[in-house]
């Protein structure tokens, strides 16, 4: 249950008024006074009254209202939760699904009819006393650009490490580098809100200053015996930058294998990947590897011919591979045809474990996701790393059990 003084609100979306009905009752079961709604008008009209902490919009062939209501949500800033019911295609509660996220909702996930109260309840973690949802920056920034470039240059720019696993051995195989910004006030801010505030030629010098500070961390941990590989994300411009190949230059041999990842839509430029820029980076000791693949479209004949050493499978496939049979298709096809070219195939976004033998069964050889490992400090990387099982150590580190899981 739910314990709070005041029972947190819940408004219902829903044109099934059976299905609104066993709803509602699951949710007061779960401890949230739920209010239902017919029509997307008097919702909205509830919602500015008393803002409530849940909103459930069920999604319904031959209407649009939910997926309208949505931009309604963001529009009038709301703050809360947000939970699809899905009675559609899966494909389309994706669509909005990834609408909701990109709004900046605080999206819950979708859940298909009939709802069953454990699903219910895992969806509704989020809403437990003392549970903190993401920081979100919506409408006008809460910062200037002059404040952005100021924590560039000051010390307010910080790097995370979300770690990565190889199947076969639970090991730490690797980790990636992710820039956070310690705000002063607003607290830890994601790259999404900050980034586009730069000037290209700022963003080469954050670059340049995550790699620094990334493999300062990583010469720490490899006096410790620990030795993960290092991704860094990087862009187009930063590629073609003549420095990046000079900072790699100054690399110590004994360091471990330093991974620049780009998008597939980027790597599959002609000026780009292409080019002589990869293949003098490749000479000079580093990796390529290509991030959300299977999301561009691309050629995979060019695949062939690019000095890429890792395919990451996007989330988006591998988040319902085990309920959609396209979508584990496609991770299978992936993992193959990295298998055949000889390369590292990794699974982002793996949430669910129990998905890991049938990854490592498709042929997948290292995963990645918030089911293993968020991102985490530095220290929390040499913890991790200098265990025996290191997949098994990250589970505990987060106090999430990993049970029989390779």
């Amino acid at each position: 249950m739910y314990d709070t003084p005041l029972a947190p609100q819940a408004l219902v979306l829903e044109a099934d008024r059976d299905v609104a009905a066993v709803l509602s009752l699951q949710l007061e079961l779960l401890g949230l006074e739920a209010r239902y709604h017919h029509r997307p008008a008097t919702l909205l009209e509830a919602l500015a009254a008393r803002p409530p902490r849940l909103v459930v919009l069920g999604l319904e062939f031959g209407s649009e209202d939910s997926i309208v209501l949505l931009r309604r949500l963001a529009a009038s800033d709301y703050r809360g939760w947000v939970l699809l019911l899905s009675g559609v295609e899966r494909k389309i509660a994706r669509i909005a699904e990834r609408l909701g996220h990109t709004l900046g909702l605080q999206m819950l996930g979708c859940l298909e009819k009939p709802m069953r109260l454990v699903e219910l309840r895992g969806c509704l973690d989020n809403l437990r006393p003392g549970a903190v949802a993401p920081r979100e920056v919506r409408g006008e920034p809460l910062f200037s650009i002059q404040e952005a470039v100021r924590a560039l240059e000051g010390d307010e720019l910080t790097v995370h490490y979300q770690p990565q696993f190889e199947l076969g051995s639970g090991r730490l195989s690797g980790v990636e580098a992710l820039v956070r910004w310690e705000h002063p006030t607003l607290g830890l801010i994601g790259p999404a809100h900050f980034l586009p505030l730069l000037s290209r030629e700022q963003g080469k010098r954050l670059t340049r200053q995550v790699m620094r500070r990334a493999r300062s961390d990583a010469a720490i941990w490899l006096s410790k015996g620990v030795t993960p590989s290092l991704s860094i994300n990087v862009t187009p411009d930063d590629l073609m930058c003549p420095d990046l190949l000079e900072l790699v230059r100054q690399r110590d041999v004994r360091e471990p294998p330093l991974v620049l990842e780009i998008t597939e839509t980027a790597a599959m430029h002609d000026e780009l990947l292409g080019s002589e820029v990869a293949a003098r980076l490749c000479l000079g000791g580093l990796e390529v590897s290509v991030d959300d693949f299977g999301v561009g479209f691309s050629s995979l004949s060019r695949l062939q011919l690019l000095p890429i050493s890792e395919l990451k499978i996007d989330r988006s496939f591998v988040q319902f591979f085990q309920e959609d049979a396209q979508d584990a298709a496609i991770v299978e096809a992936v993992a193959l045809l990295g298998r055949r070219l000889g390369i590292r195939v990794v699974a982002e976004g793996v949430e669910d474990l129990s998905c890991l033998a049938l990854l490592e069964a498709f042929g997948c050889t290292h995963v990645q996701g918030y089911g293993l490992a968020r991102p985490m400090s530095a220290e929390a990387i040499l913890e991790v790393g200098s265990a025996q099982d290191s997949m098994r150590a990250s589970s505990a580190l987060q106090g999430e059990p990993l049970g029989s899981t390779p």
